[in-house]
Formats: C-alpha cells, structure tokens, sequence
C-alpha cells in the first residue's frame, strides 16, 4: 500500500497569521517545526495503519518547508516546484493507493484560517463547474481521474467541513477552530500529532484505488480583486474575460484543469505591483 501526502502549511497546527507561512520569518522558521509534527504523524499513522510506503509532497509556496530530518525513516519526502502537478504532484504514476490533504485550508473568498486559492491575494474566489473550490476541491478532482481516493484532511474546523463535500467519507482532523482570517483557537502539537497519527491509522483502510472518474468538461471561473489582473489572465490560451474582474477556461480533463490553472496563476501573479496590487 502506497499513500501519497500532499502538505501545505497554512492549515497546520498553531499556524494563524501570515508571517507563520512566509519563508525567512522566525515564525515561519518556528512553524516549520509545528508543519512538520503534522506531516509526521499522518506519516506514523500510515505506517500503523499497514501502509508500505509513505511518499510527502511538499505543497507549500517555495514547496521547501518541511524538515526532512524530523520524518520518519520509512517516509520519502519530495521536495521543490515546477511539478506537472503541483500539490499533488506523484499520483499519476499509477502507484498511490490514497492521498491525504494535510495542513489544507478553505479556498478564495471564503471564511476560515489564511483561506485563499494559490494566491495569498488577489483571487477572491474560484469556481470549478459553478461549485465555488477550494485547492482541496480542485485536487480531489484530479486524484479522481487516477482512482485515488482522498482519505485524509487536516486543517482548522471549516476545512474540515469544506472536505465533506469532496470526499465524504475520508477523516478529517481539525488541528483548530477558526474565530478570523488571522486568528484560531489552536490545539497543542502533541494532541494534534495523537488525532493526526489515529486518524490516518484508520484512514488507512480506504486506500483502495477505483475506477478512475472522466467527468469533464471541466469550467474553471477565477475572479480577482482588480480588472487589471483579469486581463493578464487572458494571456494563456483559452482564458477568456467576461465582466471586468473574471475570467473562465474550460477544460476536457482536470489534468488539464489544474495545469492551466497553474498559468493562469502564475501569470497573475507577475502582474500584481507591490503597493498598488
């Protein structure tokens, strides 16, 4: 059994504010611990659980977050960007039993713990088919077209109530409850580590690869908080502007969903001024 681990750092434990997740703060240096705890004991509670192999995908913005040292020996860590697939970068192999969503958190525009979609800013929401999406929604979209199966997510309360919808039957840990954007009520990191390690130990059962799903096509909408940024989108192809501060793609597979999304974002973010946005 193979369980692939997609890590990101703005719903780990303690995590709240910014400066918690941008690299080269001391707190980021501090959270880098409290992320890693996480991981770790989703990692343990796999390999309780009967998993063979553990594989961490680095999902966090520079995706070199994580303290490898701090993993279990049995667990291989992939670290580093531009991946095919970014965040969930290692299931199309074929291999992945089940992936967990650790450290997730809800998307654009929504209440919950530093809540955003790929950009810290300037999204202020994203819709996948008219469903509003978080990452966790637009990745289990793409796992699905490989028949893996989310099992595991871990984030502050509302993120867990975000994955109901996407993968009702994975458990879910709540390592905080949201009270603002910048604000939780946190749990301490040896009891989030003890519910992590016992979730993913049962979570473990559902690693069961299916049929793969083929639900397209799939429309991406992406509005932004300027209509300066709405156009930049329209660089990549198949982008189109409609009102001044949206844009729409449609595609025939999520695999292609999330790469163009990717573009879009990537390119979005080139054209955000410091001051100005």
């Amino acid at each position: 059994m193979k369980i692939l681990v997609s890590a990101d750092m703005e719903g780990a434990t303690g995590v709240t504010w910014p400066a918690d997740v941008l690299p080269g703060t001391p707190q980021w240096e501090r959270c880098r611990t409290l992320f890693t705890s996480d991981v770790n004991a989703a990692v343990l509670g796999f390999l309780d659980g009967g998993a063979d192999q553990v594989l961490v995908n680095e999902a966090h913005w520079t995706m070199r977050n994580l303290l490898l040292e701090q993993l279990d020996d049995r667990a291989e860590m992939l670290t580093g960007r531009h991946k095919s697939l970014s965040m969930v970068e290692g299931v199309q192999h074929g291999d992945v039993d089940g992936i967990a969503f650790v450290g997730y958190h809800t998307g654009a525009g929504s209440e919950g713990v530093l809540a955003h979609t790929y950009l810290a800013n300037s999204i202020t929401g994203v819709w996948l088919n008219g469903t509003r999406a978080s990452e966790g929604l637009l990745n289990a979209h793409v796992v699905a077209e490989y028949g893996v199966p989310v099992i595991l997510v871990t984030g502050d309360d509302l993120t867990c109530a975000d994955a109901d919808g996407y993968a009702p039957d994975a458990l879910k840990v709540a390592v905080k409850d949201h009270v603002s954007r910048y604000a939780a009520v946190c749990r301490t990191p040896a009891r989030t580590a003890a519910d992590i390690r016992a979730a993913a130990k049962e979570a473990a059962a559902l690693a069961v690869r299916r049929d793969p799903v083929r639900g397209g096509p799939y429309t991406v909408e992406l509005e932004f908080d300027a209509a300066h940024l709405a156009m930049a989108a329209t660089v990549v192809p198949g982008a189109e502007r409609f009102g001044e501060r949206r844009v729409a793609y449609t595609s025939e597979t999520m695999y292609e969903g999330i790469r163009t999304f990717k573009a879009v974002t990537t390119v979005v973010s080139a054209a955000v001024e410091e001051q100005y946005g």
